[in-house]
């Protein structure tokens, strides 16, 4: 496992995106914040980035269009996208252009954390290492 992770967040509705930060900092990650989708480009083409956390729906470039442009960059970058507004074949495209997993926003903190170890493999520093 990697010393350090740095996550790409970017979602325009600053509160939440605020929340997320906090949930995401407690788990001992670096966050880098973006509120539109040519910012969170921008950061992740000047950043080493280990996941991205994206909403679907924000200004500039959607969700949807930053995962393919992340991924040919990185295959392996581990990748959550959530939105309000999801339906089935908005799930689908976003499954298939690279994400691993689709959240519902509001997310419950308790979702969007297991989300986030799993998906990035971490161990949740409240727990500790697993003793298997």
């Amino acid at each position: 496992m990697l010393e350090s992770r740095r996550i790409l967040l970017a979602d325009d509705d600053t509160e939440l995106r605020l929340g997320v930060a906090e949930l995401l900092l407690g788990l001992g990650l670096e966050v880098l914040q973006a509120e539109s989708g040519s910012e969170a480009l921008e950061l992740a083409q000047a950043e080493t980035i280990h996941g991205a956390l994206l909403d679907v729906h924000m200004p500039g470039y959607t969700g949807i269009e930053i995962l393919p442009i992340l991924r040919r960059t990185r295959a392996d970058l581990p990748c959550i996208v959530y939105s309000g507004r999801w339906t089935p074949g908005l799930e689908a495209e976003v499954l298939r252009a690279g994400a691993l997993v689709c959240l519902a926003k509001p997310v419950r903190p308790d979702v969007l954390r297991a989300a986030v170890l799993e998906s990035f493999g971490l161990v949740d520093p409240r727990r500790g290492p697993s003793s298997n």
